[in-house]
């Protein structure tokens, strides 16, 4: 069944792939970044497949909290009502600690766990004003899991991020609203390119589709892909240090 989807950072990487994906599958979409131009770009190549396909876009940035609320209240009104709510907006490129990247720390934690927190939070008092079922879906990942040399920053916020949409989903139990918690391994785009080492990297088009069909499931917590990242996420949680520590970015002698 055609739903109606808003996705935040959509502009490129995991939100483009997946808005396109989502529009081949028919679903009409509201998307949203800090890049007008790029939304807008991805609109037409909708069109260009699918003329029949709804697609509004509109610039927003994640850490305005009061612009993200009026955002998904517009997207509601302009396409009748909102099924889905994908939290995907997120930056990276933590930096080592010590060598003074906190501003950058800080730009994350605003973007990738308060700025979803601020659209989750929109769309569950937005699915109950519509009084009927509705989906919240976080793009978390698997960096959540265990905090990694380099993306102290990036780490906690997912982790964060995973462990808010836990409370949400017990908070919301038995209302029809769906938590769905995506952890995503290396998907091959702009956020993770200057990575030394990017193990079982797949491309964007892949994960795309892995993520709409389980978001389409409705599941409540899955990696992306499921394996072997299912298998391998319990195991980084006992992970000895000096092995985390093997892949740690080289200290800046600048610093």
């Amino acid at each position: 069944m055609a739903k109606t989807v808003f996705i935040t950072g959509a502009s490129s990487g995991i939100g483009r792939a997946l808005a396109m994906e989502l529009a081949r599958r028919g679903h009409d979409l509201f998307l949203t970044a800090r890049r007008l131009d790029a939304l807008e770009r991805i609109r037409a190549d909708v069109a260009a497949a699918d003329p029949a396909r709804r697609v509004e876009v509109r610039r927003l940035d994640v850490t305005d909290d009061g612009d993200v609320a009026n955002a998904v209240a517009e997207a509601a009104q302009k396409l009748g009502r909102l099924d889905i709510v994908v939290a995907n907006a997120g930056i990276g490129n933590s930096g080592r600690v010590g060598e003074g990247n906190l501003e950058r720390a800080r730009l994350i934690v605003e973007t990738d766990l308060i700025g979803a927190i601020a659209t989750i939070d929109a769309a569950v008092a937005l699915f109950r004003r519509q009084g009927g079922p509705g989906q919240v879906v976080g793009v978390s990942s698997v960096a959540g899991v265990r905090g990694l040399p380099g993306s102290g920053s990036y780490s906690a916020s997912k982790a964060g991020l995973t462990t808010y949409l836990e409370s949400v989903r017990a908070e919301t139990h038995g209302e029809p609203v769906t938590v769905t918690t995506l952890a995503p391994g290396y998907i091959d785009t702009p956020i993770n390119q200057d990575v030394k080492s990017r193990p079982f990297l797949i491309d964007a088009e892949k994960g795309a589709r892995i993520m709409a069909d389980l978001i389409e499931r409705g599941v409540g917590y899955a990696t992306v892909p499921r394996l072997p990242w299912t298998v391998l996420a319990p195991l980084m949680r006992v992970l000895p240090d000096s092995l985390l520590a093997r892949g740690a970015p080289q200290r800046d002698s600048a610093a």
